[in-house]
């Protein structure tokens, strides 16, 4: 298991509302992210990769 959680982030954001359309993260989760334990990066990976999957959906 890897020891260190990828960040998301692809290097293009674009925000809409609260809600980063490109990796899927909330504005929180971003602020937030160098400070979150590991269980709390792997939870919002989770979260961001189910808002994304929600989007292309909709789309």
């Amino acid at each position: 298991m890897a020891k260190d959680i990828d960040n998301p982030c692809v290097s293009t954001c674009k925000l809409s509302g609260d809600l980063c359309v490109s990796c899927g993260r909330s504005k929180d989760d971003i602020r937030q992210w160098k400070r979150m334990k590991r269980p709390e990066k792997m939870a919002a990976v989770q979260r961001a990769t189910l808002r994304l999957k929600a989007l292309k959906k909709g789309k």
